[in-house]
């Protein structure tokens, strides 16, 4: 099943790696000088809040053509669109237990710590926490709808992942239905990604001005004192985070794909100090899509999987969500019984995607969520507004990770991996191309892996 491949030229990956290595070492200088401005001069740090949004908001313009460009390549190389609908059909499923399984997990860690137990809750609090109920979370049936998009390509011009997955998915289909009169419309789509990928690489050398701003802002406008009296919920739910993503997950990957999960987050250590800096997830979202194909995953199962995911996989934000309720109903002085928990928790998990995309989901997502199914304990989502951003760190990582972990795990369901590869990835043989964010070697590409006709390499070649 693996792809032969022949050795990549000693000389140009190394410069190439030395090169961004510079970037990110520049990146955590960045962040640790941000968190010094932000305890010197917090009113300062907090004024730099957008250099930090800048830089995030220049990934989530990339993020729409990507995963245009990445899906419609990926379907339209596949001979079989049962084969697409399979994948989405395995990754629905397995982001819907993980998603119970995180919630399991968050529940009882929660029930054991009662970490709002004998706080204190101000008028002002209380105001603070129904400030935070989002109007841009959305009922199922509504959310369902707002897929799609206004005109084709309002989904581009919006920024919407989920109607931009729409479109290319339709795109897709309709190119893989064309056989080979759709074949220079593909070739036209790949130079397109390969433009894209090159923007975004150079917009990545801001990275390190963007984590300063960002952190610098979280640093000066929290400081220290929002810490102290929180300290257990945020240990409890960095540990938890911690527990689920190597232990269960790890179990998975090691017991279905036979790999180690250090070895994968080491590949992918880069971005996890991306989304550390920015504390966004999505800034990593184009470089998991292109790190899982170098990787050695076909491309109708990265195309479908990790967008998908970044909307219905959100692992982090269940831990987060289970173990903030929790939280506010204790401080609340009204703790929840496993029989009110369960039903507010499952409620909880659908109104997550009703919040995809939103700004602050996971804040927004919890107040709206408790706003609709249990509104006394809005009053008490002020309480944790003030460490919310320093939690949402694990968050997003979490959510990250849980990603990449899927994203293998579907490869490797469906036979939609190169092992092989995989393994010599991994190894560090066959080194990412940092510069295009594609890999432009002679090596074979994943899109030639059995089922999926070769098309990409012989587009590539014509």
């Amino acid at each position: 099943m693996a792809a032969s491949t022949s050795p990549t030229a000693p000389a140009a990956p190394a410069a190439k790696r030395d090169r961004t290595h510079y970037l990110y070492i520049a990146v955590i200088a960045a962040v640790a000088l941000g968190i010094a401005v932000g305890l010197i001069w917090p009113d300062f740090g907090v004024e730099l809040k957008p250099l930090g949004t800048g830089f995030v908001n220049l990934i989530k313009m990339m993020i729409s053509p990507v995963i245009f460009c990445t899906i419609v390549l990926g379907i339209g190389s596949v001979r079989k669109a049962a084969k697409v609908g399979a994948v989405g059909g395995i990754a629905l499923g397995y982001f819907l237990v993980m998603s119970l399984v995180a919630l399991t997990i968050g529940l009882v860690v929660g029930n054991v710590l009662h970490p709002g137990d004998g706080l204190q809750l101000t008028d002002a609090l209380k105001q603070t926490g129904h400030d935070q109920v989002s109007s841009d979370a959305l009922p199922p049936v509504d959310f369902v709808l707002s897929i799609i998009p206004t005109t084709f390509v309002s989904a581009f011009t919006e920024g919407e992942v989920l109607q931009t997955l729409l479109v290319a998915l339709l795109a897709g289909f309709a190119l893989q239905a064309m056989g080979s009169a759709g074949q220079p419309v593909l070739r036209g789509i790949e130079h397109i990604q390969r433009l894209v990928f090159r923007i975004l690489a150079m917009v990545m050398w801001a990275a390190p001005i963007g984590a300063f701003g960002a952190i610098a802002a979280v640093v000066g406008s929290s400081g220290l004192e929002a810490l102290k009296s929180l300290a257990v919920l945020m240990l409890g739910f960095y540990v938890t985070c911690f527990l689920f993503v190597f232990v269960v997950l790890g179990a998975l990957l090691r017991a279905i794909a036979g790999l180690n999960v250090f070895a994968l987050f080491k590949y992918l250590a880069r971005e996890f100090l991306l989304i550390l800096s920015t504390s966004s997830s999505e800034s990593a979202l184009p470089r998991l899509i292109a790190k899982m194909e170098h990787l050695g995953i076909s491309k109708p199962v990265v195309g479908i999987t990790v967008p998908t995911g970044y909307s219905f996989n959100l692992d982090g934000t269940m831990i987060y969500m289970t173990m903030a309720s929790l939280y506010i109903a204790d401080a609340l002085g009204t703790p929840m019984s496993v029989g009110e928990q369960i039903p507010l928790l499952l409620f909880l998990l659908v109104a997550s995607k009703g919040a995809a995309g939103v700004s602050g989901a996971g804040l927004a997502t919890l107040a709206g969520g408790l706003q609709s199914h249990k509104p006394a304990l809005v009053d008490g989502v002020g309480l944790i507004v003030g460490i919310d951003r320093f939690m949402s760190e694990a968050r997003a990582l979490t959510n990250f990770a849980g990603n990449a972990v899927a994203t293998v795990l579907i490869g490797t369901w469906t036979k939609e991996i190169d092992t092989d590869r995989v393994r010599q990835v991994l190894a560090g043989e066959l080194p990412f191309d940092e510069k295009t964010l594609l890999d432009e070697s002679e090596q074979a590409p994943a899109s030639e892996l059995p089922g999926n006709g070769g098309t990409e390499r012989e587009l590539a070649k014509a």
